[in-house]
């Protein structure tokens, strides 16, 4: 099977799914003659022409505004964050118009909207490019929130979003734009709210999301290779909707469990999902749920630093190890 780039899967699903539905378009800062920041877009304008893909100004909250508009009127549209880091100017049009509306219309009215972009920190870019906002936007009930960790679920899960009749969010890691995985040559969808075990196992859970899911992958290898500790990695793929199954699935076959996340620890979302194993599968557990996410505090401009404060395979084993 041929080997894409995590940013050329996007740019398939993009670029399908515009020539599936002529009501699907996309708009942001740089999308189009400039082929997006970090060049998902990139080709696009020239197929499909300034109809299907359209340069947006500095105006977050306007430009999802009217796609928000352009829902409701029957397009599909697909706006883009140059980072999610940028939601926050556009949050009263995503949080009180997008994530509401169909509620507050009585079902009359859906926003099948689409918002992607990198999320994230480890580029370098501070405090303020840094964010992980996915914990914010699945608290909103009305909003669904998509997290791929390889270019297989990139492609297959953005698909599925900009087919969804709900708002979407989908939020790339920026580390993985560059990162090459198999995906198959036909088209594919992946539904949303399905996790996938990226590694079977028998003595621990290591459950993630995002690149989380992947740091959880070279933590297993490690307790493989070096303590003989055979650990099961399940990558969540969408926090809202969340595979509640798949998670009390794998905490009763191996009874231990680390949840991964590079969120900050505060209200984070693997705060949720200590809440419900504990709840629903706590007679399960063998010892203590266990965390690693990234440190309490604001992206540090430092790369050295912020190579600490982003969870590793090693803070994922040192974990493992405290209940093995």
């Amino acid at each position: 099977m041929r080997e894409i780039t995590y940013r050329d899967a996007l740019k398939e699903a993009l670029a399908e799914e515009i020539e599936r539905d002529e009501n699907v378009y996309v708009m942001g800062e740089e999308v189009a003659q400039y082929n997006g920041a970090y060049k998902v877009t990139e080709g696009l304008w020239d197929k499909f022409g300034d109809k299907r893909l359209v340069d947006a100004p500095i105006s977050e909250a306007g430009f999802i505004g009217l796609g928000i508009g352009s829902s409701m009127l029957g397009l599909r549209p697909v706006m883009e964050f140059m980072f999610w880091s940028f939601c926050y100017v556009a949050f009263d049009q995503l949080m009180n118009n997008g994530s509401f509306c169909r509620y507050m219309s009585g079902g009359l009215m859906n926003v099948p909207i689409t918002v992607r972009g990198p999320a994230n920190g480890g580029t370098n870019v501070g405090a303020t490019h840094s964010h992980t906002p996915e914990n914010l936007a699945a608290n909103h009930p009305g909003i669904k929130v998509v997290c791929p960790s390889t270019a297989y679920d990139a492609k297959g899960l953005l698909k599925t979003a900009i087919r969804d009749n709900d708002p979407v969010f989908v939020m790339e890691n920026t580390l993985l734009y560059g990162e090459t995985w198999e995906v198959p040559e036909e088209t594919y969808t992946i539904p949303l709210g399905k996790a996938n075990i990226l590694k079977e196992g028998r003595d621990i859970s290591l459950i993630a999301h995002g690149r989380a899911a992947i740091t959880s992958l070279e933590a297993a290898q490690i307790l493989k290779d070096q303590y003989d500790i055979d650990a099961e990695v399940l990558d969540l793929r969408s926090i809202r909707p969340l595979d509640v199954e798949a998670i009390l699935k794998t905490v009763q076959k191996t009874n231990r469990v680390v949840l991964v996340e590079e969120n900050k620890p505060f209200c984070g979302v693997d705060a949720q999902i200590s809440h419900i194993i504990q709840e629903e599968a706590f007679d399960y557990l063998d010892a203590p749920i266990k965390r690693v996410s990234a440190i309490d505090a604001p992206a540090i401009y430092s790369m050295p630093l912020e190579k600490i404060q982003i969870p590793d395979a090693a803070r994922v084993v040192k974990k493992a190890l405290e209940i093995c």
